[in-house]
């Protein structure tokens, strides 16, 4: 006994055979990427940043692109290691991407941007700037500084060493966190905040 969608299926196949057979030629349109014009594509890329001989900071990226004979970094999946003054590891930055310029020794961080030191502090922000040469970090955005023991620091803009003991904010500044070095009970915009190490 014939089931009744064979013919069915018989008149689909022969509709594609025909389809098939119909020369018709499909333009497929190449998008320029950054991958094209990039001098050199490394994944799993590291690097180090240095200043006088000595490592301040381990840089890692899933992908990274070179451009301007190798000066610019674009990185996508961005891991960074910073160092103390005697060379050891202490907080570890990660973004979805960022930039090392070489030529102006500086790093950028974006996306989703967070900064874990050794004793549990935690900053978020969107993005932030690194400056190699005087070893700070900084935003001009939204971020959020938290710390074990609920004390939490927030604002818009601030300056940092990249351990976050001492963190100044430029804007609106809210919370409980520490020491303000101009006492008041309610931070202020410019104040320095000294965030005391939690012990362990």
């Amino acid at each position: 006994m014939k089931r009744p969608c064979g013919l069915a299926l018989c008149a689909g196949a022969a509709l594609l055979t025909a389809a098939c057979g119909h020369d018709a030629s499909v333009a497929v349109r190449r998008v320029p990427s950054a991958v094209d014009s990039a001098d050199q594509v490394m994944f799993g890329a590291r690097s180090f940043i240095t200043k006088e001989g000595v490592v301040k900071a381990e840089l890692f990226a899933d992908t990274a692109l070179f451009f301007d004979d190798n000066t610019r970094i674009e990185m996508r999946g961005v891991t960074t290691h910073f160092h103390t003054s005697i060379g050891e590891r202490s907080t570890v930055l990660t973004s979805r991407a960022g930039t090392y310029n070489t030529r102006i020794s500086s790093m950028s961080a974006r996306g989703d941007v967070v900064v874990v030191a050794k004793d549990g502090r935690i900053l978020h922000t969107p993005q932030l700037r690194y400056d190699q040469m005087r070893n700070l970090i900084s935003g001009d955005s939204d971020f959020t500084l938290t710390q074990p023991g609920g004390r939490a620091l927030a604002g818009t803009g601030f300056i940092s060493d990249p351990n976050m003991t001492s963190v100044q904010v430029l804007k609106a500044a809210h919370g409980t966190a520490g020491v303000v070095s101009d006492k008041s009970p309610e931070p202020k915009p410019g104040s320095t905040f000294t965030l005391p190490r939690s012990k362990p």
